[in-house]
């Protein structure tokens, strides 16, 4: 092959790189990667909900320098924490009471309130059996309740808070037969909502916490539950979820970030990625209603974390 023809695909690869150098230059920022990151006990799937989204997001972030997308799992909160420090995260998506547990830990910071299926706020619901002789929160003292674990927002945090705001020490109990001190409230952790229905009707425990959304859901709730439980306390609206980004991410970065998932619920093109995403249907501006909440799920974390665990 003549020499000229060689010389080609490199005058050509060297085009690129310059002109990928001059983008960067041109925009005052360092070509990169946005990292997408997730605390996941299921990976495969997860990965399957976060892709598409962030494949929508990264070729509308060039003019920031983003060039590519890649997606991170973390075990849990602590590892997401490590992940965020080291910056090895730029954004993730989270249920509003770990998103501030990440904020306390590693220094992440609200972005947008994420809307799941049309909802942006919940409440939690605590219920009993009718027979139970349970009326209200204080009733619960010397008995038990069953709640979610301790990544659950509306069935741990919250409800975890309600009770210690009103001097009722919590104390966690093994499983839901174990008996607690007469001056507490024994909890045990059910890992589901359904779990949390099944033994309050059961009678395993005296009450139960749930979200507002749980509570509703036949699937969660058995219908035939119903007759036989009420509500004994409800508490104020809070965030349902959130996305967050690291506390030293790029303000340039950040602000194109939230920009383009505030107008993906406009876009068409978006329609299949958000709806992969945990059944998202559109990111919503903070507003001073919603930091209140916000406010208030940091309270509970904060006394959570300091009283409980």
């Amino acid at each position: 092959m003549p020499a000229a023809r060689r010389s080609i695909p490199r005058l050509i690869c060297g085009l690129a790189l310059a002109c990928l150098v001059a983008f960067a230059a041109a925009t005052g920022a360092q070509a990169r990667e946005l990292v997408l990151g997730r605390v996941s006990d299921d990976p495969r799937q997860h990965y399957e909900q976060l892709r598409p989204l962030l494949d929508y997001v990264v070729p509308r972030m060039r003019d920031v320098g983003i060039t590519g997308g890649r997606i991170l799992m973390a075990r849990d909160a602590a590892q997401m924490a490590s992940y965020l420090r080291r910056g090895r995260v730029d954004w993730f998506t989270e249920t509003a009471a770990s998103a501030m547990l990440l904020e306390r830990k590693a220094g992440a910071r609200p972005l947008l309130l994420t809307e799941r299926n049309g909802v942006s706020r919940y409440h939690t619901v605590f219920f009993a059996r009718t027979d139970s002789g349970v009326s209200g929160l204080d009733d619960l003292r010397g008995r038990s309740i069953a709640l979610q674990s301790r990544a659950s927002t509306s069935a741990y945090f919250v409800p975890v808070m309600e009770l210690i705001e009103r001097g009722l020490p919590m104390e966690m109990l093994p499983t839901p037969t174990e008996d607690g001190t007469p001056d507490s409230v024994g909890f045990v952790l059910a890992r589901s909502e359904s779990n949390i229905a099944i033994w309050v009707h059961k009678g395993l425990v005296d009450a139960g916490a749930m979200s507002s959304l749980d509570w509703e859901r036949p699937t969660t709730m058995s219908p035939s539950f119903r007759p036989d439980l009420r509500i004994i306390h409800e508490t104020g609206e809070y965030p349902r979820a959130l996305e967050m980004v690291r506390g030293d991410l790029e303000p340039a970065v950040a602000a194109r970030l939230r920009e383009v998932l505030l107008q993906a619920a406009d876009d068409p093109a978006a329609r299949e990625a958000l709806a992969h995403f945990f059944g998202t249907t559109r990111f919503i501006a903070l507003d001073p209603r919603n930091e209140a909440g916000l406010g208030y799920l940091r309270r509970a974390v904060a006394r959570v974390v300091e009283e409980v665990e």
